[in-house]
């Protein structure tokens, strides 16, 4: 079911969790680099939380059918879409890596939920175009959110500059959600069009005030299949092609949309 956040209590939680993830990703940008362990990178994410009064809503965080999430973040490291762990690579970041991570804060409350992917010390210059138009197809995807229009504005948006002007993939059966004070609630937010019926039942829902929306383009340099079924973890391209994950947390209000994590648009591509 999707809560509605309209009152004013409800959006300064709403905007504090966020503000967190930002702060949480700002420290990261400063703290990465060659050398670091995935480890070294997680217990750094949970000591952050700790300082900013909020603990992480990922670590421990169950689904039917799948072991507790090990990690306080998720760190998805060069052909992992989403979902990585800290377990899932031990040997240190190297020059060339490209390592996406997503925070998720729980702070009095309220969720706040947004990924974004560096580059570590340089990549090459076909992953920092990756990277380019993954954040252009976030900033077009957001624009598109506007009250009375349909969600699948947003997919349109996100494709048209991934799979039409670029040539990069968008991995099919993963996306965005609502949130507020659960980590995932309705509705499910494509990516991508749908190319047959039932595909995207929500495709249609108009975005309303007071929707919160963790967007979230998951992109390829390659193909768009994963090894992986919707909800495991980790993720991985099935080709081995490196992949990226940007996601933004939001809200929806009368005069458009509100982006909570603004703040991210600031963060470097390449950390050292």
């Amino acid at each position: 079911m999707t809560v509605l956040v309209r009152k004013d209590s409800q959006i300064a939680g709403a905007r504090a969790a966020a503000t967190r993830v930002c702060r949480v990703h700002e420290a990261l940008a400063e703290y990465l680099g060659p050398g670091r362990t995935l480890a070294e990178i997680d217990a750094f994410v949970g000591e952050t939380l700790r300082s900013l009064d909020s603990r992480s809503c990922f670590i421990r965080y169950r689904i039917p059918g799948q072991r507790p999430f090990p990690s306080h973040s998720c760190l998805s490291l060069n052909a992992c879409v989403v979902h990585g762990t800290h377990l899932d690579h031990v040997e240190p970041l190297v020059e060339g890596d490209v390592l996406s991570i997503d925070i998720g804060v729980l702070h009095r409350g309220w969720i706040g939920d947004a990924a974004w992917t560096y580059g570590i010390a340089e990549v090459s210059d076909a992953n920092r175009r990756l990277m380019a138009v993954g954040v252009e197809s976030l900033r077009r995807g957001i624009d598109a959110m506007q009250p009375g229009r349909p969600l699948i504005d947003w997919a349109r948006a996100v494709q048209d500059c991934v799979e039409v002007e670029s040539d990069f993939s968008l991995i099919r059966g993963y996306g965005g959600h609502g949130y507020g004070k659960q980590l995932h609630t309705a509705p499910f937010i494509s990516n991508v069009v749908p190319t047959r019926p039932h595909e995207w039942p929500d495709a249609f829902r108009i975005f309303e005030h007071g929707m919160l929306l963790a967007v979230e383009p998951m992109l390829s340099a390659g193909g768009h299949e994963v090894d992986s079924v919707p909800g495991s973890w980790p993720v991985s391209t099935v080709d081995g092609s490196i992949s990226v994950h940007y996601e933004a947390d939001v809200l929806i209000t009368p005069d458009g949309p509100e982006v909570l994590t603004k703040d991210m648009f600031n963060l470097p591509d390449l950390v050292s």
